[in-house]
Protein backbone atom coordinates (compact mmCIF):
# COMPACT_ATOMS: atom_id res chain seq x y z
CA UNK A 1 0.00 0.00 0.00
CA UNK A 2 1.52 3.05 -0.78
CA UNK A 3 1.56 6.13 1.37
CA UNK A 4 1.46 9.56 0.81
CA UNK A 5 4.54 11.65 1.92
CA UNK A 6 4.05 13.29 5.68
CA UNK A 7 3.62 16.60 6.02
CA UNK A 8 6.27 19.54 7.28
CA UNK A 9 6.15 22.90 8.30
CA UNK A 10 5.14 25.22 5.98
CA UNK A 11 2.42 22.93 3.97
CA UNK A 12 0.05 23.76 2.16
CA UNK A 13 -3.57 22.00 2.89
CA UNK A 14 -6.74 22.60 0.63
CA UNK A 15 -10.18 22.17 2.39
CA UNK A 16 -12.73 21.73 0.21
CA UNK A 17 -16.61 20.14 0.31
CA UNK A 18 -17.15 16.82 -1.30
CA UNK A 19 -20.79 17.11 -0.04
CA UNK A 20 -22.75 19.37 2.19
CA UNK A 21 -22.56 22.96 2.24
CA UNK A 22 -20.16 24.95 4.79
CA UNK A 23 -19.95 28.01 5.16
CA UNK A 24 -16.37 29.71 6.35
CA UNK A 25 -16.91 31.59 9.35
CA UNK A 26 -17.66 27.32 10.40
CA UNK A 27 -13.98 26.45 9.70
CA UNK A 28 -12.41 29.42 11.46
CA UNK A 29 -11.47 27.13 14.26
CA UNK A 30 -10.00 24.55 11.85
CA UNK A 31 -8.14 27.36 10.21
CA UNK A 32 -6.34 28.25 13.86
CA UNK A 33 -5.13 24.87 14.14
CA UNK A 34 -3.79 24.67 10.72
CA UNK A 35 -1.84 27.49 11.62
CA UNK A 36 -0.79 26.22 15.02
CA UNK A 37 0.50 23.65 13.13
CA UNK A 38 3.11 25.52 11.02
CA UNK A 39 -0.04 24.85 8.15
CA UNK A 40 -0.91 27.22 5.31
CA UNK A 41 -4.65 26.33 4.54
CA UNK A 42 -6.07 26.80 0.86
CA UNK A 43 -9.53 27.64 0.53
CA UNK A 44 -11.67 25.49 -2.09
CA UNK A 45 -14.32 27.06 -4.35
CA UNK A 46 -16.75 24.76 -2.72
CA UNK A 47 -16.71 26.64 0.85
CA UNK A 48 -19.64 29.11 0.89
CA UNK A 49 -21.10 27.91 -2.42
CA UNK A 50 -24.63 26.29 -1.97
CA UNK A 51 -27.13 24.39 -4.03
CA UNK A 52 -29.63 23.31 -2.25
CA UNK A 53 -27.86 21.02 0.98
CA UNK A 54 -24.90 20.54 -1.47
CA UNK A 55 -21.83 23.09 -1.39
CA UNK A 56 -22.22 23.47 -5.23
CA UNK A 57 -23.23 21.35 -8.51
CA UNK A 58 -21.96 18.38 -9.10
CA UNK A 59 -19.68 19.48 -11.52
CA UNK A 60 -18.00 22.44 -9.39
CA UNK A 61 -17.38 19.76 -6.25
CA UNK A 62 -15.78 17.41 -8.43
CA UNK A 63 -13.70 20.37 -10.29
CA UNK A 64 -12.62 21.98 -6.93
CA UNK A 65 -11.64 17.97 -5.71
CA UNK A 66 -10.17 17.66 -9.47
CA UNK A 67 -7.88 21.21 -9.05
CA UNK A 68 -6.43 20.37 -5.62
CA UNK A 69 -5.35 16.46 -6.55
CA UNK A 70 -4.13 18.03 -9.50
CA UNK A 71 -1.77 20.97 -7.96
CA UNK A 72 1.20 20.32 -7.14
CA UNK A 73 1.40 22.86 -4.19
CA UNK A 74 -1.19 21.16 -1.97
CA UNK A 75 0.51 18.84 -0.01
CA UNK A 76 -3.40 17.38 1.68
CA UNK A 77 -6.97 17.58 0.90
CA UNK A 78 -8.94 17.97 3.80
CA UNK A 79 -12.61 17.34 3.38
CA UNK A 80 -14.43 20.08 5.40
CA UNK A 81 -17.29 17.78 6.45
CA UNK A 82 -19.72 14.87 5.40
CA UNK A 83 -23.29 14.78 4.92
CA UNK A 84 -24.02 13.49 1.34
CA UNK A 85 -22.53 13.98 -1.76
CA UNK A 86 -19.10 12.52 -2.77
CA UNK A 87 -20.87 8.96 -4.41
CA UNK A 88 -22.11 11.49 -6.70
CA UNK A 89 -18.38 12.84 -7.71
CA UNK A 90 -16.30 9.71 -7.41
CA UNK A 91 -16.33 8.57 -11.21
CA UNK A 92 -15.81 12.61 -12.32
CA UNK A 93 -12.61 12.56 -10.68
CA UNK A 94 -9.50 11.32 -12.57
CA UNK A 95 -6.40 9.79 -10.20
CA UNK A 96 -3.91 9.93 -13.08
CA UNK A 97 -1.86 12.55 -11.17
CA UNK A 98 -2.13 11.63 -7.74
CA UNK A 99 -1.23 8.17 -8.41
CA UNK A 100 2.42 9.91 -9.64
CA UNK A 101 2.57 12.27 -6.46
CA UNK A 102 -0.25 11.09 -3.67
CA UNK A 103 -1.08 13.36 -0.49
CA UNK A 104 -3.75 12.75 1.62
CA UNK A 105 -6.76 12.52 1.89
CA UNK A 106 -8.65 13.37 5.22
CA UNK A 107 -12.07 12.95 6.29
CA UNK A 108 -14.77 10.10 7.83
CA UNK A 109 -18.83 9.64 7.32
CA UNK A 110 -19.52 10.09 3.86
CA UNK A 111 -15.53 10.98 2.88
CA UNK A 112 -15.63 6.73 3.16
CA UNK A 113 -16.29 7.02 -0.25
CA UNK A 114 -13.12 8.82 -0.87
CA UNK A 115 -11.38 6.05 1.33
CA UNK A 116 -12.77 3.16 -0.79
CA UNK A 117 -11.75 4.27 -3.80
CA UNK A 118 -8.30 5.15 -2.89
CA UNK A 119 -7.74 2.01 -0.73
CA UNK A 120 -8.48 -0.08 -4.12
CA UNK A 121 -5.80 2.01 -6.20
CA UNK A 122 -3.18 0.64 -3.41
CA UNK A 123 -3.17 4.31 -1.18
CA UNK A 124 -3.35 5.01 2.28
CA UNK A 125 -5.98 7.99 3.86
CA UNK A 126 -7.05 9.69 7.20
CA UNK A 127 -10.17 8.66 8.69
CA UNK A 128 -10.59 11.57 10.93
CA UNK A 129 -12.30 14.34 11.91
CA UNK A 130 -12.88 17.21 9.51
CA UNK A 131 -12.85 20.95 9.97
CA UNK A 132 -16.31 21.05 10.98
CA UNK A 133 -16.59 21.17 14.55
CA UNK A 134 -13.07 19.80 15.22
CA UNK A 135 -13.29 22.79 18.12
CA UNK A 136 -15.86 20.31 20.16
CA UNK A 137 -13.79 17.20 19.84
CA UNK A 138 -11.38 15.82 22.11
CA UNK A 139 -7.52 17.11 22.27
CA UNK A 140 -6.47 13.79 21.57
CA UNK A 141 -8.42 13.69 18.66
CA UNK A 142 -7.32 16.26 17.13
CA UNK A 143 -3.87 14.97 18.03
CA UNK A 144 -3.61 11.73 16.51
CA UNK A 145 -4.72 13.65 13.42
CA UNK A 146 -1.76 15.90 13.65
CA UNK A 147 0.69 12.75 14.07
CA UNK A 148 -0.94 11.01 11.58
CA UNK A 149 0.07 13.95 8.92
CA UNK A 150 3.38 14.44 10.18
CA UNK A 151 4.29 10.68 10.06
CA UNK A 152 4.72 10.42 14.28
CA UNK A 153 3.40 7.21 15.78
CA UNK A 154 0.98 6.77 17.99
CA UNK A 155 -1.67 3.84 19.04
CA UNK A 156 -4.79 3.36 20.69
CA UNK A 157 -5.48 1.64 24.06
CA UNK A 158 -8.77 1.93 26.00
CA UNK A 159 -10.84 0.14 28.95
CA UNK A 160 -13.67 -2.25 27.35
CA UNK A 161 -16.63 -2.26 28.82
CA UNK A 162 -18.80 -4.61 26.17
CA UNK A 163 -19.10 -8.03 27.68
CA UNK A 164 -19.34 -8.69 23.63
CA UNK A 165 -16.03 -8.53 23.20
CA UNK A 166 -14.53 -11.27 21.41
CA UNK A 167 -10.84 -11.94 22.52
CA UNK A 168 -7.89 -12.40 20.32
CA UNK A 169 -4.92 -10.83 17.95
CA UNK A 170 -5.48 -9.72 14.51
CA UNK A 171 -3.15 -8.33 12.25
CA UNK A 172 -4.28 -7.39 8.49
CA UNK A 173 -4.61 -4.09 6.23
CA UNK A 174 -6.90 -1.94 7.83
CA UNK A 175 -10.57 -0.84 5.83
CA UNK A 176 -14.03 0.44 6.33
CA UNK A 177 -15.30 3.44 7.77
CA UNK A 178 -19.20 4.77 7.75
CA UNK A 179 -21.64 1.75 7.40
CA UNK A 180 -23.82 2.97 5.79
CA UNK A 181 -21.74 4.33 2.64
CA UNK A 182 -19.90 0.64 2.69
CA UNK A 183 -23.51 -0.61 2.37
CA UNK A 184 -24.55 1.38 -0.35
CA UNK A 185 -20.88 0.89 -2.04
CA UNK A 186 -21.45 -3.09 -2.33
CA UNK A 187 -21.72 -4.33 -6.05
CA UNK A 188 -19.59 -1.28 -7.34
CA UNK A 189 -16.56 -0.60 -8.33
CA UNK A 190 -15.18 0.99 -4.89
CA UNK A 191 -16.76 -1.97 -2.97
CA UNK A 192 -13.86 -3.15 -0.96
CA UNK A 193 -12.45 -6.30 -0.50
CA UNK A 194 -11.67 -7.55 3.04
CA UNK A 195 -9.51 -11.13 3.09
CA UNK A 196 -7.48 -11.01 5.52
CA UNK A 197 -8.28 -7.51 6.62
CA UNK A 198 -9.39 -5.37 9.39
CA UNK A 199 -12.79 -4.16 8.98
CA UNK A 200 -13.66 -0.54 11.02
CA UNK A 201 -17.13 0.27 10.74
CA UNK A 202 -19.04 3.34 12.77
CA UNK A 203 -22.73 4.69 12.26
CA UNK A 204 -25.13 7.62 13.11
CA UNK A 205 -28.90 8.06 13.36
CA UNK A 206 -29.66 5.09 11.81
CA UNK A 207 -33.10 2.46 12.87
CA UNK A 208 -31.77 -0.87 14.31
CA UNK A 209 -33.65 -2.85 11.49
CA UNK A 210 -31.61 -0.93 9.07
CA UNK A 211 -28.48 -1.09 10.83
CA UNK A 212 -29.85 -5.92 10.38
CA UNK A 213 -30.02 -5.04 6.94
CA UNK A 214 -26.96 -2.94 6.07
CA UNK A 215 -24.83 -5.89 7.99
CA UNK A 216 -26.60 -8.62 6.39
CA UNK A 217 -25.79 -7.21 2.92
CA UNK A 218 -22.23 -6.99 3.60
CA UNK A 219 -22.54 -10.92 5.20
CA UNK A 220 -24.08 -11.63 1.87
CA UNK A 221 -21.55 -10.46 0.12
CA UNK A 222 -18.11 -12.01 1.69
CA UNK A 223 -17.20 -9.15 3.78
CA UNK A 224 -17.28 -11.61 7.14
CA UNK A 225 -15.91 -14.72 5.85
CA UNK A 226 -11.96 -14.41 5.70
CA UNK A 227 -11.95 -11.21 7.81
CA UNK A 228 -8.97 -11.05 9.93
CA UNK A 229 -10.42 -8.88 12.63
CA UNK A 230 -13.58 -6.19 13.60
CA UNK A 231 -13.44 -3.02 15.15
CA UNK A 232 -16.61 -1.48 16.24
CA UNK A 233 -16.79 2.62 16.32
CA UNK A 234 -19.24 4.90 17.44
CA UNK A 235 -23.18 3.47 16.83
CA UNK A 236 -24.13 7.18 17.79
CA UNK A 237 -27.97 7.84 18.33
CA UNK A 238 -29.60 4.82 17.40
CA UNK A 239 -33.34 4.59 17.01
CA UNK A 240 -36.22 1.68 17.44
CA UNK A 241 -39.47 1.68 15.99
CA UNK A 242 -43.10 1.98 17.61
CA UNK A 243 -42.46 -1.67 17.62
CA UNK A 244 -39.26 -2.35 19.24
CA UNK A 245 -37.05 -4.32 17.45
CA UNK A 246 -35.51 -6.31 20.10
CA UNK A 247 -31.83 -6.37 19.60
CA UNK A 248 -28.96 -3.56 20.47
CA UNK A 249 -26.42 -2.46 18.22
CA UNK A 250 -24.07 -4.23 19.25
CA UNK A 251 -26.23 -7.45 19.46
CA UNK A 252 -27.40 -7.34 16.07
CA UNK A 253 -23.23 -7.33 14.80
CA UNK A 254 -22.19 -10.19 16.54
CA UNK A 255 -25.37 -12.02 15.43
CA UNK A 256 -24.57 -11.40 11.96
CA UNK A 257 -20.67 -12.68 12.61
CA UNK A 258 -22.01 -15.43 14.95
CA UNK A 259 -20.00 -18.34 13.90
CA UNK A 260 -16.90 -16.94 12.89
CA UNK A 261 -13.42 -16.99 15.24
CA UNK A 262 -12.01 -13.15 14.38
CA UNK A 263 -11.77 -10.92 17.27
CA UNK A 264 -14.36 -8.12 17.68
CA UNK A 265 -14.03 -4.89 19.71
CA UNK A 266 -17.16 -2.94 20.44
CA UNK A 267 -16.74 1.39 21.85
CA UNK A 268 -13.90 2.33 19.82
CA UNK A 269 -12.84 5.73 20.16
CA UNK A 270 -13.49 6.87 16.47
CA UNK A 271 -16.71 8.04 14.59
CA UNK A 272 -19.31 10.25 15.09
CA UNK A 273 -18.49 10.85 18.60
CA UNK A 274 -16.50 13.19 20.40
CA UNK A 275 -13.51 11.53 20.70
CA UNK A 276 -12.69 10.59 17.01
CA UNK A 277 -9.41 9.65 16.76
CA UNK A 278 -7.53 9.91 14.05
CA UNK A 279 -7.21 6.34 11.30
CA UNK A 280 -4.89 5.46 8.57
CA UNK A 281 -6.58 3.23 5.98
CA UNK A 282 -4.52 0.74 4.37
CA UNK A 283 -1.81 0.50 6.93
CA UNK A 284 -0.74 -2.68 8.47
CA UNK A 285 -2.05 -2.62 12.16
CA UNK A 286 -2.56 -5.35 15.11
CA UNK A 287 -5.48 -5.33 17.00
CA UNK A 288 -5.08 -6.99 20.23
CA UNK A 289 -8.43 -7.64 22.12
CA UNK A 290 -8.52 -8.64 25.82
CA UNK A 291 -11.87 -9.11 28.22
CA UNK A 292 -11.07 -5.25 29.49
CA UNK A 293 -8.33 -3.89 27.61
CA UNK A 294 -8.44 -3.05 23.55
CA UNK A 295 -4.72 -2.61 22.30
CA UNK A 296 -4.42 -0.89 18.42
CA UNK A 297 -1.30 -0.31 16.81
CA UNK A 298 0.71 0.30 13.52
CA UNK A 299 2.90 -2.57 11.98
CA UNK A 300 5.27 0.18 11.24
Amino acid sequence: MNKPPNLKNGDKVAIVSTARKVFLEELQPALELLKNWGLEAVIGKTIGTEEHQFSGNDALRANDFQQMLDNPEIKAIWCARGGYGTVRIIDALDFTTFKEKPKWIIGYSDVTVLHSHLHNLGFETIHGQMPLEIDKKTDVSRETLRKALFGEKYGIEYDSKHSQTKVGIARGQLVGGNLSILYSLCGSLTAIQTDGKILFIEDIDEYFYHLDRMMQNLKRNGYFKNLAGLIVGGMTKMNDNVIPYGKTAEEIILETIFGHEFPVCFGFPAGHIEDNRSLIMGSEVILNVQETKITFSYEK
